[in-house]
């Protein structure tokens, strides 16, 4: 069994009880984040063991408790740029680029997606990011859902990005969300201070976890709304618009945080998130409205805002205000 590598990724996992008797290439595709013919081959190739052993028929039927070891290799392909891919560039100088990245726009390439993402566009556009930071990611600092819209910060130099990494890990970097939930928020602000990780009943989604990593997520009441009825005699949608600042940045935090709280980000399907009589958005009502850090070239502190996109202001626009 070969090594992970240094751009491929070791996954290790107990097979939890909702698995249990599930075929193993299916339990490879949702531990491993890959797709179930990614899956079907690192099987084949022995990448994979349970309870030590390597096993290479894909129907194998696993049971809760196994230890399930995964290496995904490191992907091999060379980044090609695309000139098709347009990155709205908010501000950019010789150090970084900051872009308002829109939804439905992947990040960087990975399980399932090889093209068309948002690296791909800035290669073509600015061709010094290749290598910057790791051949796959070049210039990459944090990253968006493909769902969620707004401000991402990309470094062109390697004094950049490691400077831009370290604010990161010191929680420097000033993130600020701006979310539309279900019901009325009942606390004009707080702090959601609860630990994520995989969740135990789906592997690829997270949740709040006793033994999970640390997460908080600061909230402000902006509006409480409501979705008036189709018909006079149907009872509004009830509503709030909050803004959300991440201390911490964990996976769908702030998205498991607002469920967490009987609150899930409107059109959030994943996490128990409705879609709005008659306002259909197809993604979580989640934009990446401001974003504040140190300068890595001049050390100044800079902030950068972007105005929510049409589709979450054509949602907004059909709720009406009840109350701040």
């Amino acid at each position: 069994m070969s090594g992970g590598g240094r751009d491929g990724r070791d996954v290790t996992e107990q097979v939890p009880e909702p698995l249990a008797g599930e075929r193993l290439d299916r339990v490879v595709a949702m531990v491993a984040d890959v797709s179930r013919r990614e899956s079907a081959e690192l099987i084949a190739d022995g990448e994979v063991r349970l309870s030590g052993r390597v096993v290479t028929k894909v129907s194998h039927k696993v049971a809760a408790g196994q230890l399930l070891e995964v290496v995904v290799p490191a992907v091999a392909a060379t980044l090609v740029a695309d000139p098709s891919i347009t990155v709205p560039v908010v501000y950019e100088d010789d150090h970084v680029i900051v872009v308002d990245k829109p939804a439905g726009l992947v990040v960087h390439p990975g399980a399932g997606t090889t093209t068309g993402t948002l690296v791909h566009g800035l290669l073509a556009s600015h061709p010094d990011l290749s290598g910057v930071g790791g051949e796959e990611r070049p210039g990459l600092v944090h990253r968006l859902d493909k769902g969620t819209s707004g401000l991402l910060v990309v470094a062109r130099t390697s004094d950049a990005h490691a400077d831009l990494v370290e604010q990161l890990a010191e929680r420097t970097v000033h993130r600020v969300y701006r979310a539309l939930v279900h019901g009325h928020v009942a606390s004009d602000e707080g702090l959601i201070d609860a630990p994520l990780g995989r969740s135990p009943r789906d592997p690829l989604r997270q949740a709040v976890v006793a033994d999970g990593r640390e997460a908080r997520t600061w909230y402000t009441v902006a509006e409480r709304r409501e979705l008036p009825g189709a018909r006079p005699d149907d009872d509004p949608v009830p509503v709030t618009e909050v803004i959300c600042e991440l201390e911490t940045g964990r996976t769908h935090q702030i998205r498991v945080h607002l469920a967490a709280i009987g609150h899930p980000v409107v059109a959030d399907t994943t996490y128990q998130g409705k879609e709005l009589p008659g306002a259909r958005l197809g993604r979580p009502f989640l934009h990446a409205q401001q974003l504040g850090f140190v300068h890595p070239a001049t050390d100044e502190d800079v902030t950068y805002t972007a105005d929510l996109p049409a589709d979450l202001v054509t949602v907004l626009d059909a709720t009406v205000i009840v109350t701040a």
